[in-house]
This record gives C-alpha cells, sequence and structure tokens, in this order.
C-alpha cells in the first residue's frame, strides 16, 4: 500500500477536488512512523498530543519545542511517502510572526518536517500568511484547541450555536485566504463541519467532527486503546493493545522469576 509517488501539499488538494478520503494519523516515534507509512497513511501529525499520549503531562500547554522536535526527527527519519507535520507546541509562535518563522522554520530545517500544524483562526491569519510567504506550509486547526483548553473550560463540541458556527466558518475562511492548505476541525458539531467543508476548497481533516470531512485524524494511542480507561467518544478502537502488552509483561516477569527465561535456546 506505500508504492507510489510521495504525499505532498498539492496532493492533498488533488485528493479533495477527486473526492478522495485523506487518512491522517499521529506518530511520535520511527518504529511507529514506519509502519503507519508502510500501510499508506497519507499524514503523520506529530501532535502536541505527545504531552498526553507519550510524556504523561495532563494536557498539551507544557510541551515544548525541543520535545517536539526530538519526536519530529524520529519520525521523520522513518517516512518515506507520507507528509510528515509537526504541530508548533504553545506559545512557540503565540508572541508574533518573528518567533512563529523562527520555530516553524527548525521543525523543517532541523526536524525534517514538511508542514507546521498551528491552533486559531482569524487571530492568528497573520502568522499563518508570514509562514506561508516564507515557504512553510501550514496546516490550521480551529474548533476545540487543545492548547486553549484553560480558556474553554474542557473538551467541549464547538459550533452549536449560529453564532458560534458562524465564527467557525469566519476562521475557515480566514486561514484559507491566509494560504493554509488544510484544515483541522476538532469536536466541531458534524452539520457545521459538513458546511465548512463545501465552502473551503482546502481539505478539512476531521476528528470527533462527523463523517464530512475531506479526511480524518485519530491519535494513534487512542485508536490502539493503549490506555484501558480512556475512551474518546470519537475514537474508535481497533485493538485493545493494553491487554495484550499487559499479558506479555506479566509472562516475562513470571518467566525471569520462575527461572524460564533465559533458556538455553535464548543464551
Amino acid at each position: 500500500m506505500s508504492a507510489g509517488k510521495p504525499v505532498t501539499v498539492p496532493s492533498l488538494g488533488r485528493m479533495k477536488k477527486e473526492g478522495r478520503r485523506i487518512v491522517v494519523l499521529t506518530a511520535y516515534d520511527s518504529p511507529s512512523a514506519r509502519l503507519m507509512d508502510e500501510c499508506g497513511i497519507d499524514v503523520l501529525l506529530v501532535g502536541d498530543s505527545v504531552g498526553n499520549a507519550v510524556l504523561g503531562y495532563e494536557d498539551t500547554i507544557p510541551v515544548t519545542m525541543e520535545e517536539m522536535l526530538h519526536h519530529v526527527k524520529a519520525v521523520a527519519r522513518a517516512t518515506r511517502r507520507a507528509l510528515v507535520v509537526a504541530d508548533m507546541p504553545f506559545m512557540s509562535y503565540q508572541s508574533g510572526r518573528k518567533q512563529a518563522l523562527e520555530n516553524a522554520g527548525r521543525f523543517l530545517k532541523e526536524g525534517g518536517a514538511r508542514a507546521v500544524k498551528l491552533e486559531g483562526g482569524a487571530r492568528v491569519a497573520e502568522t499563518v500568511a508570514s509562514l506561508v510567504a516564507a515557504g512553510i506550509p501550514v496546516m490550521g486547526h480551529i474548533g476545540m484547541t487543545p492548547q486553549s483548553v484553560n480558556v474553554t473550560g474542557g473538551y467541549v463540541r464547538q459550533g452549536v450555536s449560529p453564532d458560534a458556527a458562524a465564527e467557525l466558518e469566519e476562521d475557515a475562511r480566514a486561514l484559507e485566504e491566509a494560504g493554509a492548505f488544510a484544515v483541522v476541525l476538532e469536536l466541531v458539531d458534524p452539520p457545521v463541519a459538513a458546511r465548512i467543508t463545501q465552502l473551503l476548497e482546502i481539505p478539512t481533516i476531521g476528528i470527533g467532527s462527523g463523517p464530512h470531512c475531506d479526511g480524518q485524524v485519530l491519535v494513534m494511542h487512542d485508536m490502539l486503546g493503549m490506555d484501558a480507561s480512556f475512551r474518546p467518544r470519537h475514537a474508535k478502537r481497533y485493538l485493545e493493545l493494553h491487554a495484550l502488552l499487559r499479558e506479555a509483561f506479566t509472562s516475562y516477569a513470571e518467566d525471569v522469576r520462575g527461572g524460564r527465561f533465559p533458556s538455553e535456546e535464548h543464551s
């Protein structure tokens, strides 16, 4: 499934025009990224969700540029076909265009990413435009934006009221006009997400926003069932990996303590 030309920013625009759904997954390490790439995943998003999924933080706020670069490099080294997109962490672009340019440039120059993603609509449109003008492709992100969780008060559905829906549409248009090549719609009311998808020429990538977006993204750990206690409604479980890992770790411990490992075969 990995055969074919590398996925590029223009590729995604053509996929929307041709009605082909775009497949996006988060990736944080080389072995996972290599497998995803071989399986034909179109876009590998090195999300700041690494904070929750891998680093043990309660949310994405503490994630730093250096932590993100570490994981972006690992994913980029293993990827041949998929488009690698680096998530810009909290306070890596909010201070102004100069800061945004420097940090986004690091993701491409040092990290090996091919594009960056940042959160916000109209309020970050000027920043998006400056990055695009500098040759840095940008994916937008509106709806529920995890970096604003302290403002929103939690992970709640967006665009439910007419005014909120209209604001989301304005944000989406602002990002497209600024030159973004795609926009993530997170926890957006599905009818609103469908309408935004029809309004825009650039692809929409949904997460918890219904089936009518141009593509879908999931956090790898959610779809694999790494955490038995965390079951977000929008994430389909394709595997209960926590149970398989628990069994393997327990068996290993029992074999060592019981003197069954290593055997002559493994010596």
